[in-house]
């Protein structure tokens, strides 16, 4: 069954140095931009990856040897902000869809352009995770999910075109087996997203009042703004943290308002 659109929805992936949203730098980024009317257009962009001060960062052995991206590969591509606005244009007015995109590729995408001063927007973007449907439905993997639903192997997984492609089939699959899910990417927005998430991290979330609470640590379940009231150190030590640009970002507005 094929994707119900209002609008366009960009399908992405990222190969990265690891794991962590923090302190990682994405490798490689591909993407599938669907159209309402059923065009596409996809591209993979292989990034070198910098630290604040333009040093190039070493991708990690153990990460290499997941997606088969080293050092030498990426040594005379771009980098994040050399393709940022060619990025933005590919993004804007699109929702997003990934695996796991919501807890990873969304975040870290974000942080990317934090990192270089950009403020991504996705205020009306609607965002569906692939992982998410699946796990709530079948609780599997992404070469799993493919078989389960394609009736065939992934072949080159971790691979981010060949991962990006059987997020899209796995999708479009998933509409066909399940009736329950509508066609729609409202729907599956909302089926597949935490609505009650302010930050991508997931450390800030909205309680059943609308409040917003934090979502880790000693002051887990409890208002941000009280704790800043009773704890005014906790703020700093959050913004002098380990946390991600885009948390920081989040709790700083909360606090000012």
């Amino acid at each position: 069954m094929k994707l119900n659109l209002n609008k366009p929805i960009v399908f992405f992936d990222l190969e990265t140095t690891g794991i962590d949203v923090a302190k990682d730098h994405i490798v490689e980024l591909c993407y599938i931009k669907i159209y309402p009317c059923g065009n596409e257009k996809s591209e993979s962009m292989r990034i070198r990856p910098v630290d604040a001060f333009g040093n190039t960062v070493h991708i990690p052995e153990q990460a290499s040897a997941v997606h088969g991206i080293y050092d030498d590969d990426v040594k005379d591509c771009p980098t994040f902000k050399d393709i940022a606005n060619d990025l933005l244009n590919i993004l804007q007015d699109s929702d997003l869809a990934g695996y796991n995109s919501n807890h990873f590729d969304i975040p870290l995408l974000v942080e990317e352009f934090l990192r270089i001063g950009i403020n991504l927007d996705l205020s009306n973007s609607k965002f569906v995770d692939v992982c998410v449907i699946f796990k709530k439905m079948e609780q599997r993997t992404l070469s799993a999910a493919y078989k389960f639903y394609c009736k065939k192997d992934l072949e080159n997984a971790h691979s981010a075109l060949a991962d990006t492609r059987a997020t899209v089939d796995v999708l479009e699959a998933q509409l066909d087996v399940y009736p329950e899910l509508v066609n729609d990417i409202q729907n599956l927005s909302d089926f597949s997203s935490n609505p009650n998430q302010l930050d991508f991290a997931g450390k800030v979330i909205k309680n059943d009042k609308g409040q917003a609470i934090f979502n880790f640590g000693k002051y887990r379940g409890q208002v941000v703004k009280e704790v800043f009231d009773k704890d005014p150190g906790y703020y700093t030590w959050i913004m002098q943290g380990d946390f991600t640009l885009n948390t920081k970002q989040v709790i700083k507005k909360i606090k000012l308002t």
